[in-house]
C-alpha cells in the first residue's frame, strides 16, 4: 500500500504536469457547459424575420399583417406590393419565410372564393422554417376562423350557432415533458453528456501512451506485474477527479434553469456507469495504441459523431439498423436514452435496466480487453529487461548498431 499510494503521488504529479490534459479535463466541461448554456438560454427562436407580398392592399390584408406584427415568434422586417427578387434576396437577407396575399384577396374572401395565400419556407434551416410555419399557420387559422365566424353572423345566425357552424369539433393539445418547448431544456443535458464523455476519453488517451513514449511504463513495471494493479493506479485520480466534475456540471443545470430532475439515485448510477465505460473505452485505446496523438485523434473519431448516432435529437428509430447497432456500443448513447427516461419521464432503476445493462457490457469488455493487452506489454518488457540486467553490454546502442551492421552483411552475403 506504500508503494501504491507513492506511485499515486507521482500520478498526480505527471497529470498536473500536462498543460493539455488539464486543459481538457477540467477546463472543457465547464467552458463549454457555460457556452451551450448562453448560446441556447433564450429557449425558444423568436423574431424570425419574414417579408409580406401584399398585393392586394387592402384593410383585410392590413389587419392579417397587425396580427403577424403581434407575434412574438415572427418579425416583419418589410412590407412590399411586388415580390421584385425575392428568391435572389432570401439567400442573403436570410429570410425565414416570404408571405404573399395576391391581388383581390379581400374580393375573394368576401365573395367566398376561397383565394390562395402563399408562404415560401426557407428549409435551409429546418428549425427555423418549422418554428416560422408554426407561427404562421397560427396567425393565418386564427384569422381565417375569425373571417368565417363574421361571415355567418352577417347572414343571421347568432355569435353561438355562428362559432358552432364553424366548428365541428375541438381539438385540444395537451403538452407533456417540457411543455413549453424550451429548447434550452432539451439540447443542453444531451450535449454535456456528450462533452463529459469525449473529455474523459480524450483525459483517459494519454495516461498509457505517454507512458509508453516517455519511458515511464518500464519503471511502472518494475513495481508491478499485474496489469490491474497498473489499471487500478492510472484511474485511481481520475475516479477522485470525475465526482468534483459531475458536481460542477450539475451546478450549470441549476444555474441555466434546467428543468430536469437529475438529483436522484437512477442519474447517479447513470453517471458512475458512463464515467466507468468512458474510462475503459479511453484507456484501452491508451495502452493499444502506444501514441498519445493517434490515441487521441482515434477517440476523436469514436466521440465527434457519438451525439449525433446517440438519438437524442434525430430517433434511433430512424437510423439504420447497421449504425445503430454501431451507436450502441458508444457509452453515450445508452446514457441519453436513460437519461431522457429518468430527467423528464420521472423513471425509476428497472425503467432503465436495458441500458444499465448494455453500459455495464461495454465496462466489462473494455476492462478485460485492456487488461489482456496490457499484461502482454507488461510481460514483454519485463522480459526485455531482465535479458538488459543478464547482457547489458548486448543491449547498448553502440552494440546494437553493431549487432544490425553485421545482420545486414550476412544478409547481403546469402
Amino acid at each position: 500500500m506504500k508503494e501504491f499510494l507513492n506511485l499515486l503521488r507521482t500520478e498526480f504529479k505527471r497529470i498536473f504536469s500536462n498543460s493539455v490534459l488539464c486543459a481538457i479535463f477540467f477546463g472543457a466541461p465547464v467552458l463549454y457547459g457555460i457556452l451551450f448554456g448562453y448560446v441556447y438560454q433564450q429557449a425558444t427562436v423568436l423574431n424570425l424575420p419574414i417579408v409580406i407580398v401584399d398585393q392586394d392592399n387592402s384593410p383585410l390584408t392590413d389587419r392579417i399583417i397587425d396580427a403577424f406584427e403581434d407575434n412574438e415568434g415572427l418579425l416583419v422586417i418589410d412590407r412590399r406590393y411586388n415580390p421584385g427578387n425575392i428568391l435572389e434576396e432570401m439567400p442573403v437577407a436570410q429570410y425565414a419565410a416570404v408571405v404573399t396575399f395576391p391581388s383581390g384577396f379581400e374580393a375573394d374572401v368576401l365573395q367566398k372564393r376561397y383565394p390562395e395565400v402563399r408562404v415560401d419556407l426557407n428549409m435551409a434551416n429546418i428549425l427555423n422554417a418549422n418554428t416560422a410555419s408554426k407561427n404562421i399557420q397560427q396567425v393565418l387559422m386564427t384569422l381565417n376562423a375569425g373571417i368565417e365566424i363574421e361571415g355567418l353572423k352577417k347572414q343571421g345566425l347568432p355569435p353561438a350557432a355562428a362559432k358552432a357552424s364553424f366548428e365541428s369539433f375541438k381539438v385540444n393539445f395537451n403538452k407533456l415533458y417540457n411543455s413549453t418547448g424550451n429548447y434550452l431544456n432539451f439540447m443542453l443535458p444531451g450535449l454535456l453528456g456528450a462533452i463529459m464523455q469525449q473529455v474523459i476519453f480524450l483525459a483517459m488517451a494519454l495516461v498509457f501512451a505517454r507512458d509508453f513514449e516517455d519511458g515511464y511504463f518500464r519503471e511502472l513495471v518494475k513495481t508491478g506485474k499485474s496489469s490491474v494493479y497498473l489499471i487500478a493506479l492510472k484511474a485511481t485520480p481520475f475516479v477522485l477527479f470525475l465526482p468534483v466534475m459531475w458536481f460542477i456540471v450539475s451546478r450549470l443545470f441549476v444555474f441555466f434553469n434546467v428543468q430536469a430532475d437529475i438529483f436522484n439515485l437512477p442519474m447517479l448510477v447513470l453517471v458512475l456507469l458512463l464515467s466507468l465505460a468512458s474510462i475503459g473505452v479511453g484507456m484501452l485505446f491508451s495502452v493499444a495504441i502506444p501514441n498519445q496523438l493517434k490515441a487521441t485523434e482515434l477517440l476523436m473519431v469514436i466521440s465527434t459523431p457519438a451525439f449525433v448516432l446517440s438519438g437524442f435529437t434525430w430517433p434511433s428509430l430512424a437510423i439504420p439498423v447497421f449504425i445503430n447497432g454501431i451507436a450502441q456500443s458508444i457509452p453515450v448513447t445508452s446514457f441519453l436514452s436513460a437519461f431522457r427516461k429518468v430527467a423528464y419521464y420521472g423513471g425509476n432503476i428497472a425503467d432503465i435496466l436495458p441500458e444499465i445493462k448494455l453500459l455495464l457490457i461495454i465496462t466489462a469488455i473494455t476492462f478485460t480487453a485492456m487488461a489482456l493487452i496490457l499484461q502482454i506489454k507488461i510481460n514483454k518488457t519485463r522480459r526485455r529487461l531482465t535479458a538488459k540486467k543478464r547482457f547489458p553490454s548486448f543491449h547498448k546502442p553502440e552494440k546494437i548498431r553493431e549487432r544490425n551492421r553485421f545482420i545486414l552483411k550476412l544478409l547481403f552475403y546469402f
